[in-house]
C-alpha cells in the first residue's frame, strides 16, 4: 500500500518523518487518553484526574501543558472565585479525532485476532 505522505528525503536535508512529528507531539503515557476524553466533551482538571486512575496531578498538568503548547489542546481560564479552568481540544486536536477513531477501531480488532490466536493455540 503507497502512503501519499513518505517520500525519502533529499540525501543533504534532515527532514522530519512525519510520523516521528506525531509521535513528538502524543507522546506520553497519559496524552492519547486525555485527546480521547476531551474528544467527547470539555473537561475540567479534576474531572479529567477522576477519569485517569493512577495519574498524579503534576504529570496530568505537565501532559496538559504540552498539549496546550503543541495547539492540540485550549486552556480557558474563567475569572471567579475558586477559579474554574476548563480544557477543550482547538481545531487542530479535533483534526485528529479520526485518528484516535482508527486507533479504537484497530484496538478492537486486535483484541479479537489475540482471542482467536489464544483459543487457537489452547487447543
Amino acid at each position: 500500500m503507497a502512503r501519499s505522505w513518505f517520500s525519502e528525503p533529499p540525501e543533504d536535508q534532515k527532514e522530519v518523518c512525519p510520523v516521528t512529528e506525531t509521535q513528538d507531539i502524543i507522546a506520553g503515557k497519559w496524552k492519547i487518553i486525555i485527546l480521547w476524553h476531551l474528544s467527547i466533551q470539555t473537561r475540567r482538571f479534576n474531572e479529567l484526574h477522576r477519569l485517569l486512575p493512577g495519574i498524579s496531578k503534576g504529570i496530568l498538568t505537565r501532559q496538559l501543558r504540552e498539549l496546550e503548547e503543541d495547539q492540540m489542546v485550549h486552556r480557558e481560564v474563567y475569572k471567579e472565585v475558586p477559579p474554574r479552568v476548563e480544557y477543550s481540544l482547538t481545531p487542530i486536536g479535533q483534526s485528529f479525532i479520526p485518528i484516535l477513531d482508527s486507533m479504537g477501531e484497530w484496538g478492537i480488532k486486535y483484541k479479537k485476532s489475540c482471542k482467536k490466536a489464544k483459543a487457537y493455540t489452547n487447543l
